[in-house]
């Protein structure tokens, strides 16, 4: 293992969870947004957006395993990566609005099918994700001081 090892992986998860949060942030400021792109000539609402995440390098963790059991030889990366965005595909929100200038014939408006409660609870996920990163890469940082310290 190398000795950076644990900065690399720590870092990657750190700016996973970064572009998360960009992407549930986005969510929630398009939670009311009607004109999101022109389809056929019509407006659709905003969809939302969801991270998809995936083991740098691709590997299973059962590559990883093998590798720290030795029953595996050659080197593996390690880390997270953000492998696509993809959008929610849950019907959009009606509202019975006859005033709202999107509003069709019957008087409903399509509105974005963000939960603002589901995105909530995401942002806490995704901060408590990047402190516990942070708190690894302090400790990966501390260990290193304290190795640098035996020398002297």
């Amino acid at each position: 293992m190398s000795l950076f090892q644990g900065l690399n992986i720590s870092s990657s998860a750190l700016t996973m969870n970064r572009f998360r949060m960009d992407v549930i942030s986005s969510n929630i400021a398009n939670a009311n947004t009607t004109r999101a792109k022109l389809q056929n000539g019509e407006w659709v609402p905003y969809q939302r957006k969801m991270v998809e995440i995936s083991p740098t390098g691709g590997k299973p963790f059962r590559s990883f395993l093998d590798k720290a059991v030795g029953t595996q030889s050659g080197p593996l990366t390690a880390g997270v990566q953000v492998s696509k965005i993809k959008t929610d595909r849950t019907p959009f929100n009606l509202v019975y609005d006859p005033t709202h200038p999107d509003a069709d014939q019957e008087g409903y408006v399509r509105l974005p099918n963000v939960d603002i409660a589901k995105e909530m609870v995401d942002m806490m996920s995704a901060t408590r994700s990047y402190e516990a990163n942070v708190t690894a890469l302090n400790a990966s940082k501390g260990m290193f001081l304290k190795a640098l310290e035996i020398g002297k």
